[in-house]
């Protein structure tokens, strides 16, 4: 579903981030409503948080959809996310990119902050992502 309210941009003179599955600037035009979605966990109803990182990132990003879903949105409305991750290193950058890429396969990822923090809420918890999304 195309968001013809919400623009992805990446201006020419700031490096091409793409590649780390972000943007550098989302604009929405003014009279649009925007949803706020509070920062997701990696689990479902259940509370069972998967050891396996991946496994995390997915159940967050289907908590987002969830979320957006009940709005009558979809990822595709996001234009701004907040990453939390326990222990930030490499593998997991690889990993939120992969997951991302699949989400966003036309590379027009939402604005991204990524924080490594040393802990979330929950024991167990190793990501949080929160979310800005434009209902136009």
């Amino acid at each position: 579903m195309e968001n013809n309210h919400l623009e992805i941009t990446n201006p020419e003179g700031i490096y091409d981030p793409r590649a780390h599955a972000y943007s550098h600037v989302a604009t929405v035009s003014a009279k649009d409503i925007l949803v706020f979605v509070a920062g997701q966990g990696g689990s479902r109803m259940d509370g069972i948080l998967s050891d396996d990182f991946r496994t995390q990132v997915k159940i967050v990003f289907e908590n987002i959809g969830i979320a957006l879903a009940s709005k009558g949105l979809n990822m595709q409305h996001i234009a701004k996310l907040t990453t939390l991750v326990v222990d930030y290193d490499d593998e997991k950058h690889q990993i939120l990119i992969e997951e991302s890429t699949k989400i966003w396969p036309d590379l027009k990822f939402p604005v991204n902050t990524l924080i490594p923090v040393g802990r979330l809420a929950l024991d167990g918890m190793l990501i949080e992502i929160d979310a800005t999304a434009v209902n136009a």
